[in-house]
């Protein structure tokens, strides 16, 4: 009919957004941030983890944008193919995020933050939309998280390079392993990520405890947190080895995503800021109680 009105459609709800951008595990990134700036912190360095959270929940409404068809057949109860997210407003909702994690890292860190924000900006969309599948899809992924972290040492990036290349590479057997969560795995991979996992414990804990130049207490606590990291993430992982069914590699990837604030955690401890450690080794537990209402995966 000429002239006619086109209503709009049903208000998005609070909780299918928080669905889209996968709420709960937003508690896992302020840790890389705030790792990577553990040995020059700034009064303001409650800001570039926010920035990191923004970026992050951009990335992830991407992905689901991205994958919107392929979740009708595989994951129909997620928020776009279900329907209760139109796939227009998930590619507003990650675009908005996006320039707002971008911009605010500028607000905080200047021309230096915005040489680590736009790459990694640029890398979340090409993991989203290109390489996901690919045989570098695991990589992009590990260096958004790697870049990620050093995104909180602007001021003195090199001082980061180790936790970044850890938790870097921790994230790519993560992400290796997530590729079995709907169809199964394999058990080749979920052992790759079992080594991965080990390899990155055992090097940052003989490093913390070889760091002279760190206090006693503070190297015990790396060492100790680094072995909580593998005790629980390698041990989820070892059971998707041993079954590498689309469950029990969807439960490793959780602990996986789960367990990463433990080895930022070991990173704070070693630079003697164990409060700091202690507050986002909870970030773990916290993440547990959040995903009963909304998945982290």
């Amino acid at each position: 009919m000429v002239g006619a009105v086109r209503r709009p459609g049903p208000a998005v709800r609070a909780h299918d957004l928080a669905e889209l951008v996968r709420l709960p595990a937003a508690l896992t990134v302020p840790g890389d941030a705030w790792a990577g700036a553990a040995r020059t912190p700034s009064a303001r360095g409650w800001a570039m983890p926010a920035a990191s959270v923004l970026l992050y929940w951009a990335g992830m409404a991407l992905n689901d944008w991205a994958d919107r068809a392929v979740d009708r057949d595989e994951r129909p109860e997620r928020p776009i193919p279900s329907g209760r997210v139109p796939a227009p407003a998930a590619l507003a909702v990650a675009t908005g995020l996006g320039v707002a994690g971008v911009g605010l890292s500028a607000a905080v860190g200047g021309r230096p933050a915005l040489r680590v924000s736009v790459p990694l900006a640029v890398l979340v969309a090409a993991y989203d939309t290109v390489a996901k599948d690919g045989p570098t899809g695991a990589l992009v992924m590990g260096s958004t998280r790697g870049l990620d972290v050093l995104l909180g040492a602007t001021a003195s990036p090199r001082d980061a390079l180790a936790p970044a290349a850890a938790i870097a590479t921790h994230t790519v057997g993560v992400t290796a392993l997530s590729r079995g969560e709907v169809h199964g795995g394999s058990r080749e991979v979920a052992r790759g990520a079992v080594a991965t996992t080990c390899t990155v414990a055992a090097l940052g804990a003989v490093a913390a405890w070889r760091d002279r130049s760190a206090p006693r207490p503070a190297r015990l606590a790396a060492v100790g947190l680094h072995a909580a990291y593998a005790g629980v993430v390698a041990r989820a992982q070892a059971r998707a080895a041993v079954s590498p069914d689309a469950a029990t590699v969807r439960r490793a990837t959780g602990v996986g995503i789960g367990g990463l604030p433990l080895l930022q955690a070991a990173w704070l401890a070693r630079r003697g800021r164990l409060l700091a450690a202690a507050g986002v080794a909870a970030a773990g537990p916290a993440l547990g109680r959040a995903t009963r209402r909304v998945s982290a995966t």
